[in-house]
């Protein structure tokens, strides 16, 4: 398969070297510096293009892949729920393809599972409240996690008792803390913590008067959510449309 990438940094090099590993080409690389060869033969020529940069120039970057006929994996949080409909509708009205996810760590989507499974039980015992704490290196930008939202929305639309998520406290790479608004009895409050190179630690826990219900996932390194951005690529050559985790991981 034929392989795009957009973006160079730490997950980049990543999954570029899994990708090779298992048999992939990697015929464009794109970097903050030569964004415009999107619009070159090389990049046309891919298969899938994995995008994982920032918020800021996610959504473009997306955008011009589509234009330049390749499908897309994208990574990049703080984006994509702002531009969900319109993603939708270039996927299901233009033919477009683009397989998002806010983490693509096999672990992650088995947590997710476990998550939602866990809130339906904890749906039927109101004297148990529930908070989420994220954790992540110090060069993320957005907060709380696209993780954290992603659980949340899991937790949501479980437990009748919350409406919402809220965020939290910010814990800054000095050590600084930003407080957060005091979230209401209906809300989700979620904490992050930015900190180290930390790859992201997910928490989250019940409590009641009696005791405390603790999961948490904790990535060693960032190799699960590269290799699950490969595995994504590897269902998209062969699928179209507006794909997920819950495409290639039927939990």
């Amino acid at each position: 398969m034929k392989i795009a990438l957009i973006g160079y940094g730490k997950m980049g090099k990543t999954i570029e070297k899994i990708a090779l590993e298992r048999g992939h080409e990697i015929v464009s690389i794109i970097d903050i510096d030569n964004r415009e060869d999107m619009a070159g033969e090389a990049f046309k020529s891919a298969d899938v293009a994995i995008e994982f940069t920032a918020p800021s120039v996610a959504y473009d970057n997306c955008v011009k892949a589509m234009e330049a006929g390749v499908k897309v994996v994208s990574g990049s949080t703080g984006w994509y729920r702002q531009h969900e409909a319109e993603m939708r509708e270039k996927c299901e009205k233009e033919g477009k393809t683009l397989f998002w996810s806010s983490n693509f760590s096999l672990g992650v989507a088995i947590f997710s599972a476990v998550n939602k499974y866990l809130a339906k039980i904890m749906n039927r015992f109101p004297v148990y409240d529930v908070e989420m704490v994220e954790t992540h290196h110090v060069h993320k930008l957005d907060a709380p996690s696209g993780t954290a939202i992603t659980l949340a929305e899991g937790i949501l639309a479980n437990i009748d008792r919350k409406e919402s998520w809220a965020m939290g406290d910010l814990t800054n790479p000095d050590g600084t803390v930003t407080k957060g608004n005091t979230p209401r009895a209906t809300e989700l409050k979620i904490d992050a913590i930015r900190r180290d190179e930390v790859p992201g630690i997910h928490t989250i826990t019940y409590n009641s008067p009696a005791d405390t219900i603790t999961i948490t996932h904790d990535a060693h390194n960032r190799s699960g959510f590269a290799l699950g951005a490969v595995l994504a690529a590897e269902y998209v050559k062969e699928h179209s449309g507006l794909l997920g985790m819950s495409n290639l991981f039927d939990f």
